[in-house]
């Protein structure tokens, strides 16, 4: 497929950093250094920066090697591997992360800190505005203590950070680059980074481009589940119809090192063209262009020691294209910011405060709007503290947030409207260090989220859910209180946690099955009324569950074998009608075993997903399923300032048809079936 938003600005950056790789003045300023690192510190959970085990909150970080055997066409999928994580699933192309059985309008989606702006959250066949290619670092804070980054994050944030704007001054030259080939959707992808400094400026530059085909699967597209429910004929054995994809990007970012600190901006673009798999007639051929702006000053003085600004602009665009003519169009642009600063120690305790601001339109225009056009404009004020005592470590954090969501109306969508609403949150938490090895972390909160503008206004078909979705104006604010616990274990190169959280909503704000068939105007009762009615409704509702993980070094007399090993499950309720709550992940438990010699690396991992049966009345239950992947690598010799490595990985090696109970499509589009991809990445 060929995207006609392809930009000239990718290609220009290819071309620049093929320059300089070949460089003879580029070659020495890389062998003047032996090795220049870039930070990869887990920074999204603790707006203090302190280490990832003195951290109160639930945090994983995916970074270096270890995203980069990891990393997937989406977000979703990329992130799958870490306990309390499934995804959204919708085909190949367009995945969000689902934490704790929360997603949606309930995880934050951050670039840098600054939340992305696209249309992924209105609806799971719509992709997040960034792929994974070029990112250097994921973080992930589960659970209801990630208020501080906004009411959407009771269920965790996902920050993806880039270093398009590098907050560290280079002298010399470094970069990365990867190509792939293979795998169930015959993916052709390749990505290059770039950074280059004196000292003072340091400019970075990236450039991605990913091609894929329809997806192979073992057997056939419908579940026999779907067939027998409802007749749908079981039909395209062995291919996904539809799921292939065109995409490409890239960025250009500069920044200034100061003397106590850094001020810079950047500039990326977004491109996507890709089959919606429900429907094999549309393609969404998707743009976003976004600017960020970043600047930090350290060591101001003993009230205020450091200020930290970070905004972004985006400019987000898709068409859905139905046998080749635009039949909707999605329009996101807007500007979101926050301006932190960490004021001094007062005896130990040290903290930050910081205003977080919001300001956007979504227009929907076409034959499939179900939304009318809309403003969201939100102010936010937060404050973290953090008191050491000893062993002990307390933390206290509070929001309070002013939501202006403003409805244009027109046509069918009648007046003009607007809602206010003002959420508050808080969060305690505490970290005790039992001793050298052990340490237990408990976090407590109280959180609330304004309606979304979807949740609020919707009324029309919503064909990639295949229902009429009606909004309420009458919602209040959605409010939960949750708990969260972890016991934790490290020593040497052992480590073990295990964890249990507890969320309770008042008004849990879901879209629930009415029980009335419709029509696409939205008429009960007449001739062509055969849309099942979904209402956005608030709810009682509860969330729990448990992971683990751990990591065990089993033998390490020639080479060294570790043994790796995670869980998790978690049960949701709608506590008015006693029924499961939809789309809730089974029991997962897994192993892994990776052992490292010399040049050599090799990885097994096995995942065994349970059935799932606790289902709402309108899906289907799941089957369980065994994943086995494989993974092998070979650091191939090279001067000690350039390292390349070459890597292979069999996915799904039992070729079992997998259907991710959390996916709206798992009855019609299962996982990838058996495959081979292949790959090299370089760095220096």
């Amino acid at each position: 497929m060929q995207n006609p938003h392809t930009a000239p600005v990718p290609k220009r950056i290819l071309i620049a950093i093929a320059m300089a790789f070949g460089s003879p003045l580029a070659t020495q300023a890389v062998q003047a250094e032996e090795q220049i690192e870039l930070p990869t510190i887990a920074v999204t959970a603790n707006p203090l920066g302190v280490a990832s085990d003195e951290l109160v909150v639930p945090v994983s970080t995916l970074s270096g090697r270890e995203l980069s055997l990891q990393r997937e066409s989406t977000l979703g999928e990329t992130l799958k591997s870490i306990p309390g994580i499934s995804s959204t699933y919708f085909g190949p192309n367009a995945s969000r992360p689902v934490i704790h059985g929360l997603d949606g309008e309930r995880v934050r989606m951050m670039q840098n800190g600054v939340g992305i702006l696209d249309a992924s959250s209105l609806s799971f066949d719509h992709a997040v505005a960034l792929d994974p290619l070029v990112i250097e670092q994921i973080d992930v804070v589960r659970g209801p203590a990630a208020l501080l980054y906004g009411g959407s994050a009771v269920g965790g944030v996902v920050n993806a950070i880039d270093h398009r704007i590098p907050k560290e001054a280079i002298d010399g030259v470094t970069g990365r680059s990867e190509i792939r080939f293979g795998g169930a959707e015959n993916q052709k992808n390749g990505a290059i980074v770039l950074d280059a400094g004196n000292g003072v400026l340091t400019v970075h530059a990236d450039a991605y481009k990913r091609k894929t085909d329809d997806l192979d699967i073992p057997g056939y597209a419908v579940s026999r589940r779907k067939n027998e429910a409802d007749g749908e004929a079981r039909e395209n054995k062995g291919r996904l119809v539809n799921s292939g994809s065109d995409a490409d990007g890239g960025a250009i970012g500069a920044s200034i090192a100061l003397e106590n600190g850094y001020v810079g901006m950047s500039y990326s673009t977004f491109n996507n063209k890709y089959g919606t798999v429900a429907d094999p007639d549309v393609l969404i051929d998707m743009k976003s262009d976004r600017w960020d702006f970043a600047s930090e000053l350290r060591d101001l003085g003993s009230i205020i020691n450091k200020v930290k600004v970070r905004m972004a602009h985006t400019d987000y665009e898709h068409r859905e294209l139905e046998d080749g003519e635009v039949g909707t169009t999605f329009k996101n642009r807007g500007l979101e910011g926050s301006i932190e600063a960490s004021h001094g120690n007062i005896g130990p305790l040290s903290g930050v405060i910081g205003l977080q601001f919001h300001n956007s339109r979504f227009e929907a225009l076409g034959e499939e709007a179900f939304v009318p056009p809309n403003r969201t404009n939100t102010r936010a004020l937060y404050v973290y503290e953090e008191l050491p005592l000893d062993a002990l470590k307390l933390t206290f954090g509070g929001r309070v947030e002013h939501a202006k969501i403003e409805s244009s109306g027109g046509g069918d969508f009648g007046p003009s409207q607007s809602r206010s609403f003002t959420p508050y949150s808080l969060a305690t938490g505490a970290l005790f260090n039992l001793n050298e090895q052990w340490s237990l972390a408990a976090n407590l909160s109280h959180n609330e989220r304004a309606p979304s503008y979807f949740e609020l206004y919707a009324d029309g078909e919503h064909v990639a859910t295949g229902q009429y979705e009606v909004g309420s104006t009458d919602l209040q604010k959605e409010r939960s209180n949750g708990i969260d616990a972890q016991l934790r274990w490290k020593q040497n190169h052992d480590s073990f946690s295990i964890g249990a959280y507890y969320t309770r909503f008042s008004n849990f704000i879901g879209l629930f099955n009415s029980g009335i068939l419709v029509n696409e105007e939205g008429e009960a009762g007449e001739v062509d009324s055969d849309i099942p009615e979904a209402r956005f409704t608030g709810a009682k509702a509860v969330f729990k569950g448990l992971e683990a993980e751990g990591k065990f070094r089993v033998y390490d007399k020639v080479g060294a074998l570790d043994l790796k090993l995670r869980g998790d499950y978690v049960r949701a309720t709608n506590r008015d009608t006693g029924d499961s709550l939809p789309r809730i992940s089974p029991l997962k438990l897994g192993f892994g075993l990776d052992y490292r010699f010399n040049r050599f690396g090799s990885r097994l991992d096995v995942l065994r997903a349970f059935k799932q049966n606790r289902t709402d009345d309108n899906e289907l239950a799941t089957d369980g399923y065994t994943l086995v992947n494989a993974t092998l690598t070979y650091k191939l010799p090279t001067p000690s300032y350039f390292q390349l490595e070459a890597f292979a990985k069999a996915y799904n090696l039992l070729d079992q048809t997998i259907r991710d109970h959390t996916s709206l499509l798992k009855d019609i589009a299962p996982m990838g079936g058996r495959s081979l991809l292949v790959g090299l990445r370089g760095e220096f």
